[in-house]
């Protein structure tokens, strides 16, 4: 394991047991917690300040869509780390998250819209967008109020955008159980 991403899990592992320290369950959502939230931002930051993360495999991209590459499986199955590679004009779908979700832009720059929900209708209505450049860092409680899309906008750069994101998942549910798709209002 590459040294910064030891560091890494050595802080969200700190992390958790400021949880445990304040006499929270094992079975309470760590991100319910101040300190966690806090200790979260602060790795994610000290990580993206970080260089020499990933290996050249971990930095290709995929030319139809942003390529994930596995980083880290916490072994109690508490957390997931991933690298999202960013080709010029690439984005997430508009999602909300099952679990709490961390991030930090390694290289390039991203476009962060977020939306608010539309209840009565069940659906996300743009709300803003947000320039995330090297260095940005972003932490989210699990739930329908995080609503946002991610992508590389920046179509003539050239350069692909890669983000460190920490989620809330064991390894093996990375692909299913993190975002939660939400439908987009048209527009007025």
């Amino acid at each position: 394991m590459r040294p910064a991403l030891a560091r890494l899990c050595a802080r969200i592992d700190e992390a958790f047991e400021a949880v445990h320290a304040s006499g929270a369950s094992s079975h309470d959502d760590p991100a319910q917690h101040p300190a966690f939230a806090r200790r979260m931002r602060a790795a994610l930051a000290e990580a993206g300040a970080a260089t020499r993360w990933l290996t050249d495999a971990q930095r290709r991209g995929d030319p139809q869509t942003y390529c994930r590459h596995l980083l880290a499986a916490d072994p109690l199955g508490r957390y997931t780390i991933v690298a999202l590679v960013w080709r010029p004009g690439q984005c997430s779908p508009v999602h909300a998250h099952r679990t709490w979700c961390g991030y930090t832009v390694l290289e390039g720059t991203l476009t962060e819209t977020l939306y608010d929900r539309d209840t009565a209708a069940d659906r996300a209505i743009e709300a803003r967008r947000q320039r995330r450049d090297a260095g940005a860092v972003s932490f989210v409680r699990g739930g329908p109020q995080g609503i946002h899309r991610l992508g590389h906008d920046c179509a003539s750069a050239g350069a692909p955008a890669i983000s460190l994101h920490v989620y809330g998942v064991p390894g093996e549910q990375i692909a299913t159980h993190v975002n939660a798709l939400v439908e987009v209002a048209a527009p007025a």
